[in-house]
């Protein structure tokens, strides 16, 4: 009998530690594969980690903002791509302005610099200038045309964060920017719409001409 069940018992001997090793393995392949799910549940999405898309001085601000296309050239993405005089063109609210850079030769100086930022009278504003002021600048474009506009035209990006104080324009003048957080005036101007970006600029689209001192 002892002969008969030796081989039995050794084979019971045999099986079972395989069975306990095979039942730990799948114990622990279970464990890990929890671990890992419980670290991915807890672990931030990358989608949460850069939603914030950061700090809101890297976002256009002012109630004007509402009426720049959605979509398309003239639109926040559109100008983003393209150079300062030509995304400016593409956009209705500045089509006066645009007429006058063209009128005054500044396409390519506007268009060619590395950094400005462009103070950008809306069509509105242009409006509010004495008829007779507007006719004599249009009247000599490479004088005071060209010298009105870029008293518009500062050298460098500015943010919304350095924006408040004196500012030399390349016309030679001096403007002088106060406020903060996205209220800001400029002169006698209000940004209507701050912070827009070019290629090549910083855009802030005011409800005002900036006429250069006389």
């Amino acid at each position: 009998m002892k002969l008969t069940h030796r081989p039995a018992v050794l084979a019971l001997a045999l099986a079972l530690p395989l069975g306990l090793a095979a039942c730990g393995s799948s114990d622990d392949s279970t464990d890990t594969a929890a671990s890992s799910s419980t670290s991915e549940s807890m672990s931030p999405s990358a989608s949460a980690s850069e939603s914030p898309s950061g700090d809101m001085m890297g976002e256009p601000f002012g109630a004007a903002c509402s009426q720049v296309p959605a979509s398309g050239a003239g639109s926040f993405d559109g100008m983003s791509t393209a150079p300062v005089a030509t995304a400016a063109s593409a956009n209705p609210l500045l089509s006066t302005l645009v007429s006058a850079v063209k009128e005054a030769g500044l396409v390519d100086t506007l268009n060619g610099a590395p950094e400005l930022t462009v103070f950008a009278p809306t069509n509105d504003a242009f409006a509010k200038v004495p008829k007779a002021t507007l006719d004599a600048a249009m009247a000599d474009p490479k004088g005071l045309l060209t010298k009105v506009l870029t008293n518009h035209v500062v050298e460098g990006k500015i943010s919304p964060d350095q924006l408040a104080g004196d500012h030399k324009t390349l016309g030679g003048g001096t403007i002088t920017v106060a406020g903060s957080g996205e209220d800001f005036t400029v002169g006698e101007a209000k940004v209507a719409c701050g912070n827009v970006q070019t290629a090549n600029a910083t855009v802030y689209i005011i409800d005002g001409v900036l006429l250069p001192a006389s």
